[in-house]
């Protein structure tokens, strides 16, 4: 695949790209390697301790690849705020994983129905419900919970 193509992409479709595909390959594969260290014996604060190393070393990455301007105090305390809270459903998630033995097939799509409370906020703190279909977007909704009944069930 060449950069042309990308060129040609409108950015909705680099934004659902970047944004939406790439995340969900990500984090999804990452899953897998939770497992693999909570099986392996990892603590829940040892997981978040290198993972944190992994974060940091990307984020440096990105940071000399991609440069942006300076950070607003806002911006890093919503950063960290991020951080934080990703930090304690990760670390949730690994002491399900390690200490309650979760099997990983049920876990990921119910804490992946995370995706409803960020729609949610994303239409009330950013009025993003002024350009999303309301219709649409409740039948997604209505799918993502029937989903996550059939997954815990299963």
């Amino acid at each position: 695949m060449s950069f042309r193509l990308f060129e040609q992409l409108s950015d909705r479709t680099l934004a659902t790209i970047v944004g939406g595909l790439l995340p969900a390959i990500f984090y999804g594969a990452s899953s897998v390697f939770a497992k693999a260290s909570a099986n392996a014996g990892m603590s829940a604060g040892g997981h978040l301790i290198f993972t944190g190393i992994a974060v940091c070393v990307v984020g440096v990455v990105l940071s000399v690849v991609m440069p942006n301007g300076g950070a607003s105090p806002s911006a890093i305390s919503a950063s960290l705020m991020f951080g934080t809270l990703w930090a304690l459903g990760s670390g949730a998630m690994v002491v399900a994983l390690f200490r309650y033995n979760a099997v990983l097939a049920k876990l990921a799509p119910l804490y992946n129905s995370n995706t409803l409370l960020a729609v949610f906020l994303g239409l009330v703190v950013f009025s993003e419900w002024q350009q999303v279909d309301l219709i649409k977007l409740t039948l997604g909704t209505i799918a993502i919970v029937i989903g996550g009944i059939l997954v815990s069930l299963a």
